[in-house]
């Protein structure tokens, strides 16, 4: 999964891959710096980069992460692309009938809404499963959903209608 990562001014591109054992990968896109991950508690995680090891420490804030490595502090924020692309087209979303389909394929693992329910912007309305990771699909605006295509256990195709609102 690629991510950009904000550190002070400056926006890395990360690209995060999960291992097994709890374990990830994760590459600094401009530099090819690699790095092994593993959460040994909470909020902290042992990172091994180029033979030498770190112990950081991560936690959230209102803004994003407060960073904590050999007695230095790093404000961190994740952009996840996904979210910044459907923020950039809220204002186009506002009005009218919107489909909602699946960004990816995978198997619908739980349905929150049905036909008739009224919906808030950025609500949860199913629960896509996607190479062993659960990916909530939320309302892109506020309305009443008019028809839910999926149920629950059914396998969808990437640009599958899933729901309908309006």
């Amino acid at each position: 999964m690629n991510f950009d990562v904000r550190i002070g001014q400056a926006i890395h591109k990360v690209e995060i891959e999960r291992l097994p054992e709890g374990k990830l990968s994760i590459r600094l896109e401009e530099s090819g710096l690699g790095a092994d991950v593993i959460k040994i508690a909470p909020n902290i995680y042992s990172i091994l980069i180029s033979g030498a090891a770190f112990e950081v420490h991560v936690f959230p804030t209102a803004d994003g992460l407060l960073v904590q490595c050999d007695g230095q502090e790093f404000r961190a924020a994740v952009q996840d692309p996904r979210a910044w692309q459907r923020d950039r087209n809220a204002l186009f979303a506002a009005a009218g009938r919107q489909q909602v389909t699946a960004p990816m394929p995978g198997k619908v693992v739980r349905v929150l809404v049905a036909a008739g329910d009224a919906v808030e912007a950025r609500q949860g309305l199913l629960v896509v499963e996607a190479m062993k990771m659960q990916n909530e699909i939320r309302a892109p605006k506020s309305g009443m959903v008019e028809r839910v295509f999926v149920k629950e256990g059914q396998a969808v195709a990437s640009g599958e209608a899933l729901v309908t609102i309006s």
